[in-house]
């Protein structure tokens, strides 16, 4: 009889939302942020309540998350969970229980829960109740009928068989346990959250009962142009654009996390739930392999090409974005339950949708409105924690509400203004150099006093879109744009900005000109003639100590890029790459620091443009030694005897080629050097590549076991560590082939390899 009278009272729970004199669900087209929600789960919970009409604020523009809920609020809240407004009017008259009148404000809601759900029930004394506070247990069980649970399933003592049960689904997390304690806004927020993330009793997902869902997807922004012509449309990384139902607006707080997009019959959006909070993580890069990530502390994620990723504007794959990546990138990897990356977001966690401009340095002001009231947020520059010591004039700070950061920039694009749609005094994209710039909506007033055929200076937030502009020649507004030179001509080039966008433009030099900054770091810019390109060398002096993590008398930054000269021009590498080397001045080619003072950049390799090749010496001795010699013209072309070109004979010269893959090799050239054939060397380069300066035989590790190897990037022979380049060439004596280095440890138990100072350079099997 107890038992009967417990459920009777706990079947008569039902609250409801009035947290407006707007009631809930009422169109509104401003952006709404509540100043007193600086929790960011529960901001998180509340912005996607607030879009599906569950939740509310006050009119003072507060949500009063610690305020405690009656029943007839919480009904009214189920009912919008249910997405049951629609069926409310045939329940305005009805009277179900003899305290709620069709007169009560809450009368359809409770009368829709009662006799049209049958989610709850009255007291004993056949009466509703509806201003009692309620508690979370009663609030639990409600939610769990829902879900389709019952009394039966469930056995046990009220409430906790029901506290019990929901805590292994996951519908109460973030929420107290104490089933006899008083649910508030805040806390109810968050229990609906978790009841559209949930499963219901018989399979299939409670999001999938109100609607359309779109699983596994990453919202990245709330202000996109939608069908009907107004920008609160929500974007997805895939570029699909969905309306919001109701004319509602997004704040923002939803963007850059992964969840489920749920829509009504019309295709339009009921409300976004972004997945579980903490399967995020935030990280520095150090380096990206195809199979591999490493951060800045060292920490290793597999990695697989087909990954979805997020990069540069628009979802592509882990395979094809990984070799644009370069040291300092801050990327958010969105973590599976095995602890699997399953997504890939490069930048902080979000894409921008408004942003602060630092007018003075040191400022911090407009980061606290930035972050919508919360706080405890951090601030990162360029993928780096800083403080508001290290802000400068025209550094542009962005908010992620994904990870609580404020992500600062300092890139500066300065350019040729070419074109800016659909009109260039509302621009919502700008072209510069050749790239189409997504325009923020809060960069409209500086954007609007230039014009195309300007020079301007383009603020770029740090998923580079224009946060604002300046002039070109103002004070402190020089571009600070750098890039790699990946293919140029006399007439034209394209350039790989380190910020991860690709640049292109006419250009007007020598074709000895372009030769020399082909595969180089430059400073690019842009005028009315096209592009202006500046190799890049000197700056900081000294040496590089590479244990020490200091060059000259500098520290490096735990984010500093680092080029090596390679076959196909500058390639990225890192300290680890480098072993515990001591690399003298005389062979680093530029160096650069940030705002700290510290280190960010180094270019390995001469000043005078020298380049290292690794691989196995093919010599040639004797007056049939021949060399390939090209007609004029065709310099670059491959050998065609008769055709654009002829081979001569070396009268007397031993001639040197270097293998260092199939089919990829330099040389022939002349030589005076003792040189073994089919040994392996290290021989640099000078000027366009006719000659060499240098040739250095590589130190021989015979017979080392595949025992002796740390994964791929690393192996220890006789107590020393060494490091291992993901392109190390591997040859196979047995089949005159060249191969990859896993196909290498499968081939054979042992290799010979050789190595200078402490990375492996080659690697030979039999």
């Amino acid at each position: 009889m107890m038992k009967k009278r417990i459920l009777s009272l706990l079947l008569t729970v039902c609250m409801a939302v009035s947290m407006l004199a707007l009631p809930a669900g009422a169109a509104s087209t401003d952006t709404v942020t509540f100043r007193d929600v600086n929790d960011k789960d529960t901001s998180v919970a509340v912005e996607s309540m607030r879009l599906l009409g569950v939740v509310d604020g006050y009119g003072d523009g507060t949500f009063r998350p610690g305020t405690a809920l009656n029943r007839a609020q919480f009904c009214k809240m189920a009912v919008y969970a249910m997405n049951g407004e629609g069926e409310l009017g045939r329940y305005r008259t009805v009277t179900v229980f003899p305290d709620v009148k069709p007169s009560h404000w809450a009368a359809a809601y409770i009368n829709m829960a009662a006799k049209g759900k049958g989610i709850i029930a009255g007291y004993a004394d056949g009466k509703f109740h509806p201003d009692r506070t309620v508690t979370v247990g009663q609030a639990v069980t409600i939610l769990m009928r829902l879900l389709g649970y019952k009394d039966e399933n469930l056995g046990g003592i009220w409430p906790e068989s029901y506290m019990a049960e929901a805590a292994i689904i996951g519908l109460t997390d973030g929420v107290s346990t104490d089933g006899y304690a008083a649910l508030n806004r805040g806390q109810a927020a968050r229990l609906f959250l978790n009841l559209l993330r949930a499963d219901m009793a018989e399979g299939g997902s409670y999001a999938a009962t109100l609607g359309q869902t779109i699983t596994n997807t990453m919202l990245i922004s709330a202000t996109a142009d939608g069908p009907d012509g107004k920008d609160n449309a929500l974007e997805l990384s895939s570029g699909e654009i969905y309306q919001l139902a109701s004319g509602k607006t997004s704040n923002g707080s939803l963007n850059g996390f992964k969840g489920t997009l749920i829509l009504d019959k019309q295709g339009k959006v009921l409300t976004f739930v972004p997945d579980a909070v903490g399967t995020s993580r935030v990280i520095t890069l150090s380096t990206a392999k195809a199979t591999q990530l490493t951060d800045i502390n060292g920490n290793k994620y597999t990695m697989s090409s087909d990954i979805s990723t997020y990069y540069n504007g628009k979802e592509t794959t882990w395979g094809e974005a990984y070799s644009w990546l370069n040291a300092g990138t801050s990327i958010t990897l969105y973590l599976g339950s095995s602890g699997s990356v399953e997504y890939v977001f490069v930048g902080g966690g979000s894409t921008a949708s408004s942003a602060v401009i630092v007018y003075s340095d040191r400022s911090t002001t407009g980061f606290s409105s930035l972050a919508g009231g919360a706080t405890g947020y951090k601030i990162y520059k360029n993928g780096l924690e800083a403080g508001g010591g290290d802000m400068r004039k025209y550094d542009v700070a962005t908010y992620s509400s994904a990870t609580n950061t404020i992500r600062v920039c300092d890139t500066r694009i300065t350019g040729y203004y070419e074109s800016g749609t659909p009109s260039p005094k509302e621009p919502s994209e700008i072209t510069v150099m050749g790239h189409s710039f997504k325009v923020l909506s809060t960069a409209m007033d500086t954007l609007s006093e230039f014009r195309p055929g300007d020079q301007i200076t383009l603020l770029l937030t740090e998923d580079n879109q224009v946060a604002g502009a300046i002039e070109a020649s103002g004070g402190g507004a020089a571009g600070n744009a750098m890039g790699i030179v990946k293919s140029i001509s006399a007439s034209s080039a394209t350039v790989n900005l380190l910020c991860g966008i690709t640049v292109t433009g006419d250009l007007s030099i020598s074709q000895s000109t372009a030769e020399q900054l082909d595969g180089q770091l430059v400073r690019v810019s842009s005028n009315k003639n096209g592009l202006a390109l500046t190799r890049l060398t000197g700056g900081v002096s000294g040496d590089l100590d590479v244990t020490a993590k200091k060059l000259g008398g500098k520290a490096l930054a735990d984010n500093v890029m680092i080029f090596e000269k390679g076959a196909d021009g500058l390639e990225s590498t890192s300290l680890s790459q480098l072993g515990g080397a001591l690399i003298p001045s005389n062979q680093i080619a530029y160096a650069a620091t940030d705002w700290a003072g510290r280190v960010k950049i180094i270019v390995l390799g001469s000043a005078g443009g020298s380049v290292v090749y690794y691989g196995r010496a093919i010599v040639r001795a004797g007056d049939d030694s021949k060399i390939w010699v090209p007609d004029e013209g065709h310099e670059d072309e491959e050998p065609a005897p008769g055709v654009n070109g002829h081979y001569e004979t070396v009268n007397g010269k031993t001639t040197l080629e270097v293998e260092y893959g199939n089919g990829k090799s330099v040389g022939p050239f002349q030589t005076g050097y003792n040189v073994t054939n089919g040994s392996y060397v290290a021989v640099t380069l000078n000027g366009r590549g006719t000659g060499y300066s240098s040739l250095k035989t590589l130190t021989r590790l015979r017979d080392v076991p595949n025992s002796a190897w740390s994964g791929e990037g690393a192996v220890t022979v006789s107590g020393r560590t060494y490091t291992v380049p993901s392109d190390v060439p591997c040859y196979n004596r047995t089949t005159g082939t060249w191969m990859s280095l896993s196909a290498a440890h499968a081939y054979t138990e042992e290799a010979d390899l050789y190595v200078e100072d402490s990375v492996v350079r080659a690697i030979q099997v039999d």
